[in-house]
């Protein structure tokens, strides 16, 4: 799936200096996650079910 157009979102607690973080992306039937460290590193897809359970979980 080609990302370079997409536009990824960095945590709010992202610290000022990067600090260890995910950013997300969403595509037009997944959810691309990155490490933000690594921007040009490998992006795992994640459907948007699933990460809709992933992120209810999350919340509990």
């Amino acid at each position: 799936m080609n990302l370079v157009k997409a536009v990824w979102r960095k945590s709010s607690y992202t610290t000022a200096n990067g600090g260890e973080c995910v950013e997300l992306a969403s595509t037009s039937d997944a959810v691309a996650v990155r490490d933000s460290k690594d921007p040009g590193g490998p992006a795992l897809f994640v459907s948007r079910r699933d990460f809709a359970v992933l992120l209810a979980d999350l919340k509990r």
